[in-house]
């Protein structure tokens, strides 16, 4: 038995996002702030460089370890089985779009800084639920994890906290989109 790189986007992802962590835990403490993290309303500054890169590369940037494991737990559980049904450069896209719009919204509309790949965690847990769509239905598990997952973020949405529902909810909004329009397109 070898041991194989199986899902080559959500793999180079998490080593890429684990590497960040440690460096700025060790040699570069200002990491994360600087590179992987998108500041918000109000601190977009359009002439730096920097800020229109973290746009996509907050998704990379974690907190702390607690926070890189809650996140990839579901990715690395996910993010493989829709590799195989979508392709590694179409989830590489999904990623990549659901990162540019939660960057952008949050600078629009939320004065808190955004960082984490949570946006993306919840794009495959919307977009999983599609993987056994036929077309002109709508399967139960994508409306149950609709009413489960995103109903219990607009709940927390309400409670004062360091956690970006709206990320969330709108990684699951990218979820869905990608799951209905993408899924015509997949592998069989």
């Amino acid at each position: 038995m070898r041991i194989k790189y199986n899902a080559p986007t959500i793999l180079t992802f998490t080593f890429i996002s684990v590497l960040a962590l440690i460096l700025s835990s060790t040699l570069l403490p200002s990491l994360t702030e600087t590179w992987f993290m998108v500041p918000g309303k109000g601190g977009f500054a359009p002439f730096r460089i920097r800020n229109w890169v973290t746009l996509v590369t907050h998704v990379l940037g974690h907190a702390n370890w607690t926070h890189l494991v809650a996140n990839f737990s579901l990715i690395l559980l996910i993010g493989p089985i829709l590799e195989e049904r979508y392709g590694s450069w179409p989830l590489l896209e999904m990623i990549f779009l659901t990162a540019l719009v939660t960057g952008v919204l949050n600078v629009f509309l939320f004065s808190k800084s955004l960082l984490g790949a949570s946006g993306v965690a919840f794009m495959m847990i919307l977009l999983a639920s599609f993987t056994n769509f036929k077309k002109g239905e709508i399967p139960l598990t994508f409306i149950l994890i609709v009413v489960l997952y995103l109903g219990r973020e607009l709940f927390n949405a309400l409670a004062v906290n360091a956690i970006s529902e709206f990320a969330h909810i709108i990684g699951g909004f990218c979820g869905s989109i990608f799951g209905f329009f993408k899924t015509s397109a997949a592998k069989p």
